[in-house]
């Protein structure tokens, strides 16, 4: 899955999202091939040759300006985090690729402490690559029971898209899983590859015409905070808040956290589902104790 032109395919990617009518441009008589700004489009937006703005999509340019980039970065309404990208590829040059990075991750002790200590807050620990590494009582019991998944299946990417029952769980699904899928993109260093990411992405990419189709739009986005509305059967509907917390020196470690707006009824569905469910588990510790009851 590793393209032998990143910047190309960035660069073509976000052309294709634009539609010319939206930057002002008259309707071509001429059908379009394919779907967004052609390169002469985008050049004039840019105040830039089209002969210059071609050799840069090919790689073909050494040192890039400032002023130009920032151009070119106007001129396809790149937001942050794609302006980051972008100058990420044209900075790299035509470099060859570094080393792999390390595929196995290590969990400290302390953080997943701090996962376990944080319940009955529902949180898990992911990876850069969506692998969900620690995870505590009351986030099994609002997403999945990780516990009985096998370790390669505890992956969030891997759920979403192979799971049919997580198109249950979220009823925005598809808002979900392309985040999901930019979030893994915006993780992607096309200079260092990683092979279990590359792998992730090329098995998903067969089994799943959905996530081929997603990581092909080459979005990009970071975790931080919003709303999702999660789905059980024990309570319905419950409209809850994340946060992300970053975990220094981890390699790319994240915390997601899960709350409900104090006093909403998502609140009231939230602590009936996580009351319920430590009742039932103090049932079956006690259960285990002394023997099931005639």
């Amino acid at each position: 899955m590793t393209s032998s032109n990143p910047l190309r395919e960035f660069l073509v990617s976000r052309r294709a999202q634009i539609e010319p009518e939206s930057v002002g441009l008259r309707a071509s008589p001429v059908p379009r091939r394919r779907p967004g700004l052609r390169r002469e489009e985008v050049a004039a937006l840019a105040g830039v040759s089209v002969d210059y703005y071609a050799r840069l999509e090919q790689g073909r340019i050494g040192n890039v300006s400032d002023q130009v980039l920032t151009a070119i970065e106007d001129a396809l309404r790149l937001d942050p985090l794609e302006r980051e990208h972008l100058r990420g590829l044209v900075s790299s040059g035509p470099a060859k690729p570094r080393r792999s990075r390390p595929i196995k991750t290590r969990v400290r002790d302390s953080v997943r402490a701090l996962v376990e200590a944080v319940d009955p807050v529902p949180a898990l620990l992911q990876g850069p690559r969506m692998d969900i590494l620690a995870w505590n009582r009351s986030a099994s019991v609002l997403l999945a029971d990780f516990a009985t998944m096998a370790p390669e299946d505890r992956n969030v990417a891997r759920w979403l898209f192979l799971d049919r029952s997580t198109r249950e769980r979220y009823p925005d699904w598809e808002e979900v899983a392309t985040s999901t899928v930019a979030a893994l993109r915006a993780n992607r260093d096309p200079l260092r590859p990683d092979e279990a990411l590359e792998r992730l992405v090329g098995e998903l990419s067969v089994a799943s015409d959905e996530f081929a189709r997603y990581w092909a739009d080459y979005r990009l986005f970071k975790h931080g905070h919003g709303k999702k509305r999660l789905y059980h059967p024990t309570v319905g509907v419950m409209t809850l808040n994340y946060e992300t917390l970053n975990i220094a020196d981890s390699a790319g470690q994240f915390v997601s956290t899960y709350t409900a707006d104090v006093g909403s009824p998502s609140e009231e569905r939230l602590n009936i589902l996580l009351s319920w469910s430590q009742e039932l588990a103090g049932a079956d510790v006690e259960e285990e104790r002394y023997g099931r009851q005639p």
